[in-house]
């Protein structure tokens, strides 16, 4: 189906840094169409031009109905042992559900690591999992939120100069991210290196730090994140359209992804740099996850929101992911309050930060009374009732207190609309009022209302006595309560984590994750044993070159899911165009940084308080203006003989899709071999595909049309024959070369396979002594394989 769209799958060649179509129009129309309002989410308003672009680059929906996956009573066992590093951005509620999700995991056999802000490790050691700092600091991105609640920032924000120090901690967390893919423990020293990614979407480092290793990644999150015909995007409000509103509806999720892209492409992109990979163009950066058919579980109940019926097989809904309860025994004054009167509703909006505190306490506080309940009111971040002299006796002010176990003794909850509180109330059939303040809360306000367990959510700053309390009231009524009740009895029979966990090992590519000789566990170097390529784990590649079958120097670094990002054609003109586009920005940066990059080095040195010489630093603008005269250079060449041409070919290719053709993918080419191979391959297949169509065309549209279809079929073959004749004959430059060109690349940029390479020895090393593998079994199956070995 998504070829159909001219969309090519996630298998084929890496996407070079040109342009793609319409780049510019993309930009300006997205920017134009949506606004963010007061409550901070995002209004687009659609137009064709946008809508026909849009749908243009988005992934076509898939015409599938999949119900969810079997909810399992029992934990599954892995395959094969794991080292997964779990990337999680966001606040202690973001948190907590990944660390239920880490001890299943190390239930089924896997080492985990939870990589996360700093401020959270006693809470990730505390539940026995590995912790790895990746920086940032979620208290001051809670209060930003809080003051820009949507996806573009204030006036106020960008005169304050925060939104500087927000993108400074974004680069910060994704090299924290990378960092704890590969390197030790900080308190231990004890080696890590992942086999496997588990990330919510906010760290954006998740699929780059993939590619990097050549790791599955699978993303989990508590809200929408993937296109449908079912909803629209959580942050965004679509304006009134011509469109049918399942069409608006995917592409509100386009919109956001761009906006998201267009404020922190440059910033994943420089990390890519300096990591050795190749930038994302704007075309396909928005769209990664939905063009690499990255799997993707949704952690919330289906009994809430059911799997729409366009996601196709790997996306799941899995259900909430709920910890085991806490141990807690309740306070003397909460005790006595439960006790003292009819069951209270509960009313708080936890690490949310009030701009008036006191006001907002009184507001609560006319809202009970009026509603004529017993509330019990959790102080929070914003500290409500503390400026209270008297407190009514029907209401209890609280600190911490865990609400699967306060859930259980309360009549109602009215909070702020997090993921968590709103599951935990739920699973306890509590009727639910949601007040939401920013983000996806907006969004499971609308489906707990849907439910018919709670009232229509009403924005914070729309928040009256008056409505609180009718909102309280039906949140008491039968047909409420009754529903909160349904809710809660479908909810009863699912397992959220341990779904998860076999959504996680469903979608694990088996076939190349193990090694040859040690199934258990992953195979991560691969080495040549009599011309066959043999894949090894660990501690198999220790073991033999202990018994000096194999040398450390034949061991290559092994991607058991490489990752081939493909910057997508439509056609030979707006391929050309834009790639020549590419090739003048890239002169052109080039060429600004002659000036500019010298004057940076000079700041640089100021800022950094260096005691370097004058010669020294007067050597280092020198060494940057010259770099920036290499490059200019270099575009030229590698544009003029690389990327134009091998856009050319590819756009001529994709010709065929502009009249409902399937073009299938080529192979990825990775070097100079797999480039001659693809060039050979896609001539043959060029050349007798161009000429076939010319006769046959016409032939099956006379047969499938009579003369109307005969003059169909002669407009598609005439298109076809210069188009694959011409992408046959280019072809035969342009996929040499870049084959060329990715060798020479690898050889000069191994930086990084070089710090995965020895990350993976030094761990090897620490691992060998731990286990107690049989040494004769692996030799027999190294014998199996095509290895000598001259013992008994």
């Amino acid at each position: 189906m998504a070829k159909q769209m001219g969309l090519e799958d996630q298998d084929g060649v890496h996407g070079e840094d040109d342009a793609p179509p319409a780049y510019e129009e993309v930009v300006v129309e997205v920017s134009d169409a949506a606004q963010v309002i007061d409550n901070g989410r995002i209004d687009v308003r659609l137009n064709s031009r946008l809508a026909r672009t849009l749908s243009k680059l988005m992934v076509k929906s898939e015409d599938v109905s999949h119900a969810p996956p079997t909810y399992l009573p029992q934990p599954t066992k892995a395959s094969v042992s794991l080292n997964i590093v779990i990337q999680v951005v966001g606040s202690r509620g973001d948190v907590q559900p990944f660390v239920a999700l880490g001890n299943e995991l190390q239930r089924s056999g896997h080492r985990v690591r939870l990589a996360t802000h700093d401020t959270f490790k006693s809470f990730v050691t505390e539940a026995d999992l590995e912790f790895f700092p990746i920086g940032g600091d979620p208290a001051a991105l809670m209060a930003y939120m809080v003051r820009n609640p949507g996806l573009l920032p204030s006036m106020d924000a960008l005169r304050s100069g925060e939104i500087q120090k927000k993108r400074a901690m974004m680069e910060e967390m994704m090299e924290g991210c990378w960092k704890a893919c590969i390197e030790p423990d900080q308190d231990s020293g004890n080696p890590f290196v992942a086999d496997a990614i588990i990330a919510n979407p906010p760290g954006f480092a998740h699929v780059h730090c993939a590619e990097a290793l050549g790791i599955p990644v699978h993303i989990m999150f508590t809200m929408p994140w993937t296109a449908t015909e079912a909803f629209t995007h959580p942050l965004a409000n679509i304006k009134t359209t011509n469109y049918d509103e399942k069409l608006t509806n995917r592409l509100s999720y386009a919109i956001v992804d761009c906006m998201m892209w267009q404020g922190l492409g440059d910033i994943v992109n420089s990390w890519r740099y300096r990591h050795h990979l190749t930038p994302v163009p704007f075309s396909e950066g928005p769209f990664l996850s939905d063009l690499l058919k990255i799997p993707t579980t949704y952690c919330w109940s289906p009994a809430l929101v059911p799997k729409p019926l366009d996601w196709p097989e790997h996306i799941d809904v899995c259900g909430f992911f709920f910890r085991d309860a806490p141990k807690y025994s309740p306070s003397s004054d909460i005790d006595e309050f439960l006790h003292a009167g009819p069951a209270p509703v509960y009313i708080g909006f936890g690490s949310i930060v009030i701009d008036d505190p006191e006001a907002f306490t009184n507001l609560i506080l006319e809202a009970v009374e009026a509603a004529g309940v017993r509330a019990i009111i959790s102080k929070g971040w914003s500290k409500l009732g503390n400026t209270v002299t008297r407190v009514p006796k029907d209401v209890l002010f609280i600190g911490d207190c865990p609400h699967e176990w306060l859930f259980q003794h309360v009549a109602a909850v009215i909070h702020h609309g997090g993921a968590g509180t709103t599951a935990c109330g739920l699973a306890n059939a509590c009727p639910t009022m949601i007040v939401p303040f920013f983000g996806d809360q907006p969004f499971w306000g609308a489906m707990v209302a849907t439910a018919g367990a709670g009232p229509d959510p009403i924005q914070h700053k729309l928040l009256t006595a008056g409505n609180l309390s009718q909102g309280i009231k039906f949140c008491l009524s039968k047909d409420a309560v009754h529903a909160a009740k349904e809710v809660s009895a479908r909810m009863y029979n699912e397992s959220g984590v341990r779904t998860a966990v076999e959504s996680f090992h469903r979608h694990l590519p088996t076939e190349t994750l193990s090694c040859d000789l040690l199934p258990q566990y992953a195979a991560v170097w691969q080495t040549k044993v009599a011309s066959k390529s043999l894949k090894l784990s660990k501690i198999a590649a220790e073991m033999l070159i202990a018994e000096h079958l194999i040398l450390a120097k034949d061991l290559k670094v092994y991607q058991s899911k490489p990752i081939h990002i493909v910057t997508r054609r439509w056609d030979p003109i707006t391929a050309g165009s834009s790639s020549t586009i590419g090739v003048y920005t890239g002169m052109l940066s080039g060429a600004t940084g002659i000036f500019s990059k010298p004057f940076d080095e000079y700041k640089r040195s100021r800022m950094d308080g260096s005691s370097s010489s004058g010669a020294k630093v007067a050597g280092n603008m020198a060494l940057a203006s010259a770099k920036s005269v290499g490059r200019v250079n270099s575009s030229l060449f590698k544009g003029t003989m690389i990327d134009v041409p091998l856009a050319l070919t590819e756009g001529l290719r994709a010709t065929p899709k502009l009249y409902g053709e399937s073009v299938p993918d080529h192979a990825p080419i990775t070097d100079w071999k797999s480039g001659a191979k693809v060039a050979g391959k896609e001539f043959v297949e060029g050349v007798s595909g161009g000429l076939s169509d010319f006769f046959v065309k016409p032939y099956e549209g006379a047969k499938k049309d009579g003369a109307k279809g005969f003059f169909v079929g002669m407009g598609k073959g005439t298109i076809a024959l210069p188009a694959k004749l011409g992408s046959s004959a280019l072809g035969l430059i342009a996929y040499p070369g870049q084959g060329i060109y990715k060798s020479i690349y690898a050889s000069t940029h191994g930086g990084t396979s070089k710090s995965i390479a020895t990350a993976r020895r030094e761990e090897g090393s620490y691992l060998l002594p731990m286990h107690k593998i049989d040494l004769r079994a692996l030799l027999e199956a190294w014998e199996e394989c095509g290895g000598k070995y001259a013992g008994t």
